[in-house]
């Protein structure tokens, strides 16, 4: 394994060779590793990238609805599922770069089902052009990151018990089968060597304590200016706070138990109530985070161990500090004999969300019902003033009594 690594500038260094030029850079996440910040400031730069030879295929940020009809997923609950076409479209925009080095990133690239897929979406981007680059990020970081998303898009299950089955519980698929096939990362970086070839591989190990290292180092295999590229804020992307997180699960609990339609989950609960309360309110030093265990950040640690050893194994180039992957972040207080329900318990008691929060996760829903079929995604909810939401609603009841 090519191990590029400076005690100073561990995530790009100097001495980083730019790929050549007409290479389709495959960003494939997977997801909690930089993948929203980086699609952001590509896309923010992307009238920018072609003085440099460089094309960002995309109309959008992050060409998700595309990505999801490659690898056969339907997406988030409740959505539309994507078709063909959105991935056909894709293509088309990037055999239209011609020559010029184009990337395109997507953390839903990590799901391809099977060698087949990989292959398959390989060849359709242009074969032997494609280079594969991979972020991966220490496990004990991630998990708490993937389980308060998976929060948001219906799950149930507390984040103990979410961390006894996909730890302890074999086969470790349920509830969350994704997981380990994002996650699992040495097996990740396997699948899609054997499509292209452990020289067309690069292995990004993200050190948090870098800011700006990840941006760095695109900018360096791309061949751009150093910091061309910048951050896009994004509140919509913030993880939960642990009494959000809570909030929102036992919701799902009551939504799941009255049979309701998912795509009224999608438009309400996700892309009403939890859009609105993540970018109207910011997370304060009095709020609790979610916290990881001892015994799973130890479990973590030990993966990211075997993890790294065999991304190794594989032979592909490898930027950053791979020890990092087996680094422990601190772990909550430990107690012996302690259980599941207790701590859940102790959670209920530190969880307390603001009243001002509920309040602004309530009006985004009702913002979401005003707003009409079509009419959320016409205009965010945090842009809808309450004024023109009481005129709405009212309008809307008036509607209701003239029927009857």
């Amino acid at each position: 394994m090519e191990t590029d690594c400076t005690s100073n500038d561990a995530v790009a260094p100097a001495k980083l060779s730019p790929l050549p030029r007409g290479t389709r850079l495959l960003h494939i996440g997977p997801h909690k590793t930089g993948t929203t910040a980086i699609q952001g400031a590509l896309f923010g730069a992307k009238e920018k990238l072609p003085a440099y030879g460089v094309e960002f295929p995309a109309h959008s940020r992050h060409p998700m609805q595309a990505v999801l009809a490659a690898c056969s997923r339907t997406g988030m609950i409740g959505d539309t599922r994507p078709t063909e076409r959105h991935w056909t479209r894709l293509v088309e925009q990037v055999h239209a770069t011609g020559r010029r080095t184009c990337v395109i990133s997507s953390e839903f690239f990590a799901d391809a089902p099977d060698d087949a897929t990989i292959e398959r979406i390989v060849e359709q981007l242009g074969g032997e052009p494609v280079h594969v680059l991979v972020t991966v990020r220490p496990l004990g970081k991630i998990m708490p990151s993937q389980w308060q998303q998976y929060v948001q898009n219906g799950l149930r299950m507390g984040y103990e018990e979410w961390l006894e089955h996909m730890l302890r519980k074999a086969p470790y698929e349920k509830p969350t089968p994704s997981f380990w096939r994002r996650h699992r990362h040495d097996r990740l970086v396997e699948r899609w060597v054997r499509a292209v070839g452990a020289e067309r591989v690069t292995v990004v190990v993200v050190d948090d304590r870098d800011r700006g290292g990840l941006m760095r180092t695109f900018e360096a295999l791309l061949g751009l200016p150093r910091n061309l590229l910048q951050p896009v804020p994004d509140t919509a992307n913030r993880s939960l706070t642990l009494a959000e997180a809570e909030m929102l699960r036992s919701l799902n609990k009551e939504f799941r138990s009255n049979g309701l339609p998912d795509e009224l989950y999608s438009k309400l609960v996700r892309n009403g109530a939890v859009f609105h309360m993540k970018n109207i309110c910011s997370p304060t030093t009095r709020d609790v985070k979610i916290s990881t265990p001892g015994w799973a950040v130890e479990a973590a640690a030990e993966i990211g161990a075997e993890t790294a050893s065999r991304i190794e194994l594989t032979g592909v180039r490898v930027i950053g500090d791979p020890g990092l992957l087996s680094a422990a972040p601190e772990p909550a207080a430990k107690r012996a004999g302690e259980r599941v329900e207790e701590r859940a318990q102790e959670w209920a008691g530190e969880a307390r969300i603001a009243p001002e929060v509920a309040a602004h996760a309530l009006y985004g829903a009702l913002a979401a019902v005003a707003a009409g079929p079509g009419g959320a995604s016409a205009r965010p909810v945090h842009q809808t003033s309450s004024k023109e939401l009481v005129r709405v609603l009212g309008h809307r009841c008036l509607k209701r009594l003239r029927r009857r």
